[in-house]
């Protein structure tokens, strides 16, 4: 691998760990998921284009790493525990116990989530991709994501049966 290829991923590692995260639940599996990936893209690392999105690239590949385990291993869903959160100070808010809480509860709703609904919340909210980005990344039309999305935002809406946390319609339209 080239050293601009290798420094463009190794750049990319704090955020391919964060959506890691996302899809395991667990920081330790998350680790593990990137590690594996990572292995995975040096050794075929002939088929990344170059000019085309390294960050694209590897998400898709821990995607379908996390579905190649997840299939092997037949388990049930892993929870996000809280104390498996990273700490960092709240400094835009003085109701810290509230966002914490509040981060439990969401984080408890994104595992209750369909894996395709997930990925793509993760990958839009999380992650700032364009639906655009999503759709070219999983390989599935932008309606598609777009759908996702929006079921998931529903569903996300529903469990927390808070109407003020609605999405607005110029998030939507990204």
């Amino acid at each position: 691998m080239s050293e601009d290829i290798s420094e463009q991923l190794v750049s990319l590692l704090p955020r391919l760990r964060r959506f890691a995260t996302g899809l395991t639940g667990s920081l330790s599996e998350a680790d593990d998921l990137v590690q594996q990936s990572c292995e995975k893209a040096l050794r075929k690392q002939h088929q990344w284009q170059p000019g085309t999105r390294l960050d694209s690239w590897m998400y898709r590949i821990i995607q379908t790493t996390w579905i190649d385990q997840t299939r092997r291993q037949r388990s049930d869903t892993v929870s996000l525990e809280a104390e498996e959160i990273p700490e960092a100070p709240d400094r835009r808010s003085e109701n810290v116990a509230e966002n914490n809480n509040m981060l439990d509860r969401v984080s408890q709703v994104l595992d209750l989530l369909p894996e395709d609904q997930r990925v793509v919340m993760l990958m839009i909210a999380v992650e700032g991709r364009s639906y655009q980005e999503v759709s070219d990344t999983l390989e599935v039309p932008k309606g598609t994501v777009m759908s996702r999305l929006y079921r998931a935002r529903s569903r996300v809406q529903a469990e927390l049966g808070s109407s003020e946390g609605s999405v607005d319609d110029g998030e939507i339209a990204r």
